[in-house]
């Protein structure tokens, strides 16, 4: 029985650590793209309307 159980926690801090990855990755994602798009604005404005 000791087995068993130690397979099931296994099993569930895989299952929550897959989600906390999906989380956090999912908004380390967003974070990305949104500095991109705000350099991509920057860089624009620089070389059209700046100068």
């Amino acid at each position: 029985m000791e087995n068993i159980s130690y397979y099931i926690a296994l099993l569930l801090m895989i299952i929550i650590g897959f989600f906390l990855v999906k989380k956090v990755a999912g908004c380390m994602i967003k974070a990305v793209v949104t500095v991109a798009l705000v350099i991509l604005f920057l860089a624009l404005y620089y070389f059209y309307i700046g100068r």
